[in-house]
């Protein structure tokens, strides 16, 4: 019996020369602004994605010119938080190197730029390096940028869960030294298979998200992760946490094998062991991971092929540690608390709503120098949210009046913000995306606005609802875990998804396939007008259409999210 072709990818990595390809030799041919398609793999890896303009794709093509390629760098900023130093350097970045002369908040808690030309690839990571950043396993078939909750309320537990998250990230780099010769002009060494003991030569399957929450904020959604760490804490302090594994919003439209999933309890683990438990899991998934085909390689279905007993079993096996019971843990909120709050260290923190994470210079709200303003100020720490939005952390009584002046300055302050859009994120999606089928980022504000008014029309505009929209369904923006979903099916049109809960601890169901704007808010009209009749008292919207049966309840993703 003959073996199994791997996929692409995985010859990729394994004549890679860990990772190194041909991105150097790329890097410096200056007759195409793209890399070769086997590179155009391995930068992931390094943190970037190769893009091109597709609203001026036609154009260019008429023209006989190339695609106007550019490229998408994310950087790897554990937790979110950086100081207001590095966020001028981010800034200044932006602003020289970058033909978007902008700034993205990612769903990651992170930033990205977008329209960075090849030539200036290597000036930017080495700005980046200056100021104490990176990308390297911002992207790839690694473990990315690990989240934290960010929640500067409960200042001491909060710092407790974020050395964690940092030590995570930082433990788990890739030991090639590919990053630091291409970008960096470090000496090349020679690298061997002990300088991966984790990720071995061909690396992961596909790529590994991991994200810590402290309850009862679920801003970080654990659950949609690969992995996911739940903070308990006694009398303050933190003794250790709930592990939850097999979590991925990624499927493909039309292939019933493929569906996002919420991650399992495996139980209880000590402070101590997170290290020890990740890397099983992690290695676990290495060894067993689908290699064959990419639209099965995630953990979640690597878990669902063996069976949660046999994988946490193995997990406890290369520990050598067993999972204590599950602790009591209340997940609760999604959402960013906006404006200011006081934290038990009497510093006061500022949440800054910021639509779709964009932080760009518009006419009335002039973002990106408010934030510059504001950083060369400001001297606690600057912290990213999952939900796309800025904190302004540790700001003390007397600097209170200053920051709130330039933010109101600056626009931040000159919009109300509904509980509905203050809980609702969107992906980039056109016109830079790649794998995009319909507008998300530029459309989203536009269709808040027609949700905003229904709901106004009900009476229900103080009732937050959790509304995410991706461009395709690989879902960035973690669409299949909002009470509305919307994923793109094809240019103005979308799948809608209903019944996700509020809390994010139940994925959504498709209820309308390939629709346009007017059936979606028919469709929605006509469910609030549901909801506000026949509603229980304190019912979420998610909850109130699994109850009224307008979707079934997905309770097991593999049978019923398709079923």
């Amino acid at each position: 019996m003959s073996e199994q072709k791997l996929a692409v990818n995985e010859y990729l990595k394994t004549d890679s020369d860990y990772l190194r390809g041909t991105i150097k030799e790329g890097l410096d041919t200056q007759v195409t602004g793209s890399f070769s398609d086997g590179d155009q793999q391995l930068i992931k890896f390094h943190g970037f994605y190769q893009q091109d303009d597709r609203d001026l794709r036609n154009e260019r093509k008429e023209q006989k010119l190339e695609p106007l390629y550019s490229f998408m760098l994310r950087a790897r900023v554990p937790g979110g938080i950086c100081s207001p130093e590095q966020w001028l350097d981010v800034d200044k970045i932006s602003s020289t190197l970058t033909t978007s002369n902008s700034i993205r908040l990612t769903t990651r808690q992170t930033f990205q730029y977008h329209g960075i030309p090849k030539r200036n690839l290597k000036t930017l990571i080495q700005g980046l390096d200056r100021a104490a950043l990176d990308s390297i396993a911002a992207c790839g078939d690694v473990n990315r940028n690990v989240m934290c909750n960010p929640n500067p309320i409960e200042s001491k537990l909060h710092q407790q869960a974020y050395a964690v998250a940092k030590e995570l990230s930082d433990h788990l780099l890739p030991h090639t030294h590919a990053y630091a010769e291409i970008w960096l002009d470090k000496e090349k060494l020679l690298d061997t298979e002990t300088h991966e003991p984790v990720y071995g030569k061909t690396y992961l399957p596909r790529k590994f998200k991991m994200a810590v929450a402290v309850p009862p904020d679920n801003d970080v959604d654990v659950y949609t992760n690969d992995l996911g760490f739940v903070a308990i804490a006694e009398a303050g302090e933190l003794v250790g946490f709930n592990l939850v594994a097999g979590g991925g919003m990624g499927s493909t439209h039309g292939e019933v094998e493929t569906f996002p999933r919420l991650a399992d309890d495996f139980g209880f683990i000590k402070t101590e062991d997170v290290i020890k438990f990740a890397e099983a899991v992690m290695t676990v998934q290495r060894d067993w991971g689908n290699r064959v085909n990419r639209k099965r390689s995630r953990l979640k279905y690597t878990i669902v092929d063996h069976g949660v007993a046999e994988f946490k079993a193995e997990v406890e096996k290369r520990t050598g540690v067993n999972f204590e019971p599950r602790r009591d843990a209340v997940i609760g909120d999604r959402g960013d608390r906006y404006g200011w709050v006081k934290g038990l260290d009497n510093n006061w923190h500022l949440t800054l709503f910021i639509e779709s994470g964009r932080i760009k210079d518009e006419p009335g709200q002039m973002l990106q120098t408010g934030l510059r303003e504001i950083a060369k100020i400001h001297k606690g720490d600057f912290r990213m949210t999952s939900n796309q939005n800025m904190i302004i952390a540790g700001v003390a009584e007397q600097d209170k009046a200053a920051i709130e002046d330039l933010a109101r300055k600056h626009g931040f302050f000159g919009k109300v913000i509904s509980q509905t859009r203050g809980h609702s994120i969107a992906c980039v999606s056109l016109p830079t995306c790649p794998l995009a089928m319909a507008e998300a980022e530029r459309y989203f504000p536009e269709f808040i606005d027609h949700i905003d008014a229904l709901q106004a029309k009900h009476g229900i505009s103080d009732q937050a609802i959790v509304v995410r929209m991706t461009g395709c369904p690989n879902g960035c923006a973690r669409p299949f875990a909002a009470e509305i979903g919307l994923v793109g099916k094809a240019p103005g049109r979308y799948n809608l998804y209903l019944g996700a809960s509020f809390e994010g601890t139940r994925l959504n169901k498709m209820y309308k396939e390939n629709i346009q704007e007017a059936e979606i808010l028919a469709e929605l009209d006509r469910i609030f007008g549901l909801y506000v009749l026949e509603r229980d008292a304190g019912e979420t919207f998610g909850n109130f259409t699994v109850r009224h049966g307008i979707v079934k309840a997905v309770n097991d993703a593999a049978v019923d999210f398709h079923g």
